[in-house]
């Protein structure tokens, strides 16, 4: 675990660690009301393949929209990931600060907005996926053009995400830093990460973005404030 606060402490404790050796599970499940797992890493960290192992294997998982969001703060060690944005890394610290954390760390998996964990160990992932519950919330589709949420109850008004992520494997061959000389895969690196508006309760209809890249995939989140639980989420 990489603490940005404490680099001292985070850089003695980050060892490199291979990869777990496990089977890539495919299960069937709902699209429209997926589980949701985030993962925040950097290609400059150590200690991450593990959990980047863990979110590849569960990358085609119907019943899971798992997203790899790559962070910046680690660029300084010596490799600059190639995937990393500063929103990516901004939306971490949303997470921290709404729950009154202090601080950022890598690996850091963050499940439907709440729940939070290392995410490298492989059995503790496991069962934390099964018992994590399906998101609810309101109807998501899209329909001539423009994204539609469906009317339901809220608490506070939710940020309308859309995210764009690519699934295709990607190994990258690491030249520097703590990873030098490891070749990495990454799965459902998320390319994009855009506030499409509000949603009250009320029906929406926004405007839907075309997308550039075909072979890119799209999900919408519905997240109550900034850096709050996860309400909703549709894979498109």
């Amino acid at each position: 675990m990489r603490s940005v606060m404490l680099v001292a402490l985070a850089l003695a404790g980050c060892s490199a660690q291979p990869a777990p050796k496990a089977a890539e599970v495919d299960v069937p499940g709902d699209p429209r009301h997926p589980k949701v797992v985030e993962l925040f890493q950097s290609q400059g960290c150590s200690s991450c393949p593990p959990a980047n192992a863990n979110l590849n294997r569960v990358a085609n998982r119907g019943d899971l929209l798992a997203l790899s969001f790559a962070v910046t703060y680690w660029d300084q060690l010596g490799w600059k990931d190639k995937f990393a944005s500063p929103a990516f890394t901004q939306r971490q610290w949303d997470y921290a600060r709404a729950a009154g954390r202090g601080n950022v760390f890598t690996p850091q998996m963050i499940f439907n907005g709440s729940k939070v964990d290392v995410g490298g160990n492989p059995e503790v992932f496991d069962r934390i996926v099964q018992d994590l519950p399906a998101l609810g919330g309101p109807a998501i589709d899209v329909a001539k053009g423009e994204l539609v949420v469906g009317p339901g109850e809220v608490p506070r008004p939710a940020t309308v995400w859309l995210v764009r992520y690519d699934p295709r494997e990607q190994q990258v061959a690491i030249k520097a830093g703590e990873n030098r000389g490891r070749t990495l895969p990454h799965r459902n690196i998320v390319t994009e990460l855009t506030n499409l508006g509000s949603w009250t309760g009320k029906e929406l209809r926004l405007p839907f973005p075309a997308g550039g890249d075909a072979a890119l995939k799209t999900a919408i989140l519905l997240q109550s404030g900034p850096g709050g639980p996860l309400i909703g989420a549709r894979k498109l």
